[in-house]
């Protein structure tokens, strides 16, 4: 049988070299500290042959189990133990099965992670406090990994070099752990953030493509290994500018590639302008699987999971579809329809395509919001069946000349302005803007940063408009103000933006109101009703009424009355049917599908 230390040792060790060994991972301690080790490798080792006698299918569970038993009161000590085995178990079939190498993550708040960071990490005995005893768990798990794999098998450890929460790990704070690590590394995984900076870790739109390529250079310098590093690379030119570069080895992408899963093979073939680039809104990624526990959905891309295998189809017979809005929903529906064999007729009354997308991104931190609308010029541009007519007000009569089998509806939404005593007034005057009334005066140079500078900035609504106003002012120098009547800033946004939302409002002292209701706008004032019932001004040089947006349907009363006695099927989607986000307008405009098949013109059985 073997003893329970030989589980850290090579066979054939010597007293005296198993005291090396045993100094080399756990330092000089006393014997009374190795006498606490070696209960914990006895329950490991214990453990072998259980894991050994899982299935792939339950081997890959423990995660969740672990998850599971946490959330119901076991400690990261009671399950410390299981994990150590089934990382040793999952590595020897990770190779067993043909990778070519094994992953180790110690970053983003994972369990080696919690070890590592001292924002985590408060623990007392031989696993807290210094460098070296925070880093003994990962030091362990990764021995035995490299135990279990053999030396030539290649092991990466995903690291977070910069933590980002207050006394969490520095780029240079963890320069210096990685030594205690870096024999037993081939290559780092080099990203950043905790889930308290999660804004960092799934990177928030406002940073640029490759930021973080620094820290892997950084990495990359000190230890003589390659790296690889992610974070929102989403442009081709920046790719290979980094790559040529050599600060990193290998690029990481996640979310560009659920939002363009070709991305490689369009940028070798040439297509960069038909890349389906990610938004980085993190909706229906982060949004969903880590917001609200869904399975991941896309803004950009509706074909998640099943992909655009409706290409292969055709309509059966001839199909004329008429789109009135050339916004995000609307031109997923044209394009679609078009991709499929129908005649497709776009009116738009702008003369750009994108709709409340394409304004939105004239702010300096949505721009990479443009990216999406011109994706669908770029796709809409190759289709000889779709037609775009910019400049162009839908009217009954011009609808009815292009004889539509389809029409579909996609006129949008407006800013809403409930009835409240002088809100209209003062926004007819300009006393109060709406987020239309906003942008186009950035777009105006009407708010340069000296004329931000210490003016009192308040925001009535605490969605998502709300947000990008404050997110505009604060860094600007103005003292914003945030008035909600839900109990929380930003109660339905995605967990990313949360997160931003929280560290903008910190750093520069934003107020929030919340609980809080609307009674009456005043020239320089909102009156508002505090949750104890007392009634107060809030006075500002630039107001903003941001209390969402409405359904915008000036000609659909018409139309389905015009259309009433016809076969003619008029489809209303997106911000039409009720204001929402982008991602379930391009869904609505994919299920164009739905109606082919409903009405006769598809038979989607493949699909299935």
């Amino acid at each position: 049988m073997r003893r329970p230390m030989d589980i850290l040792l090579p066979k054939g060790c010597g007293n005296e070299e198993k005291m090396s060994v045993i100094e080399k991972i756990f330092g000089t301690h006393s014997s009374r500290e190795l006498k606490r080790i070696e209960p914990l490798v006895d329950k490991i080792e214990a453990l072998r042959p259980t894991m050994q006698a899982l299935s792939d299918e339950e081997l890959r569970g423990k995660t969740e189990e672990y998850k599971k038993r946490l959330t119901e009161g076991e400690t990261l000590d009671d399950l410390l133990p299981e994990a150590y085995a089934t990382v040793r178990e999952a590595a020897k079939r990770v190779q067993a099965i043909g990778f070519d190498a094994i992953e180790i993550h110690c970053g983003h708040s994972y369990l080696m992670s919690q070890f590592i960071s001292p924002y985590y990490n408060k623990r007392t005995d031989e696993f807290g406090g210094s460098v070296e005893n925070r880093l003994r768990f990962p030091r362990m798990v990764l021995e035995e990994v490299r135990k279990n794999v053999g030396p030539w098998f290649p092991i990466i450890v995903r690291i977070s070099a910069e933590e980002r929460v207050p006394g969490g790990n520095t780029l240079e704070d963890t320069l210096e752990y990685l030594e205690y690590l870096d024999e037993f590394v081939d290559m780092y995984d080099v990203s950043c953030g905790l889930n308290p900076s999660l804004q960092y870790q799934i990177d928030s739109n406002f940073l640029p493509d490759g930021w973080r390529s620094y820290m892997a250079r950084a990495v990359k310098d000190k230890f003589k290994k390659p790296v690889i590093n992610a974070g929102n690379y989403r442009d081709p030119k920046v790719v290979e500018k980094v790559l040529e570069s050599g600060d990193v080895d290998i690029v990481g992408m996640g979310r560009g590639l659920i939002a363009e899963p070709n991305w490689v093979k369009k940028v070798e073939n040439g297509e960069e302008d038909i890349l389906r680039k990610c938004i980085s809104c993190n909706v229906g990624c982060a949004g969903n699987r880590i917001g609200v526990n869904r399975p991941i959905r896309c803004t950009v891309n509706p074909a998640v999971p099943e992909g655009d295998i409706y290409k292969a189809l055709k309509v059966n017979k001839n199909c004329n579809v008429v789109v009135v809005g050339a916004g995000t929903a609307g031109m997923e529906a044209a394009c679609t329809a078009a991709e499929v064999g129908c005649n497709v007729f776009v009116l738009e009354k702008n003369d750009h395509i994108g709709g409340l997308s394409t304004f939105i991104s004239d702010l300096p931190s949505k721009t990479r919001m443009k990216d999406f609308p011109k994706y669908l010029e770029a796709r809409a541009a190759r289709l000889k069946n779709l037609y775009i007519f910019l400049n162009t007000e839908a009217t009954v009569d011009k609808i009815k000349q292009f004889k539509p089998d389809i029409i579909v509806n996609s006129t949008g939404s407006v800013p809403l302005v409930p009835p409240i005593k002088g809100l209209k007034e003062n926004i007819d005057a300009g006393n109060v803007n709406t987020i239309f009334g906003m942008i186009n005066n950035v777009n105006a140079g009407k708010y340069p940063e000296e004329a931000c500078q210490g003016k009192k900035v308040v925001v009535v609504g605490g969605g998502s408009v709300g947000l990008d106003v404050i997110e505009y002012f604060a860094p600007r120098g103005a003292e914003c103000t945030i008035i909600d009547m839900l109990p929380q800033i930003g109660m339905l946004a995605d967990p990313i933006t949360k997160c931003s939302m929280r560290e903008t409002h910190d750093k520069y002292g934003v107020k929030e109101y919340v609980n809080t209701a609307l009674q009456e706008v005043k020239e320089n004032a909102f009156t508002v009703k505090l949750p104890d019932g007392t009634i107060q001004d809030l006075e500002f040089d630039y107001g903003f009424n941001c209390l969402g947006m409405r359904s915008n349907n000036p000609i659909l009363p018409e139309l389905q009355e015009a259309f009433a006695d016809t076969h003619t099927y008029i489809y209303t989607i997106g911000d039409s049917v009720r204001a929402r986000r982008i991602m379930e307008g391009t869904m609505e405009g994919r299920a164009i599908l739905n109606v082919l098949e409903s009405q006769g013109y598809l038979h989607l059985e493949p699909l299935e």
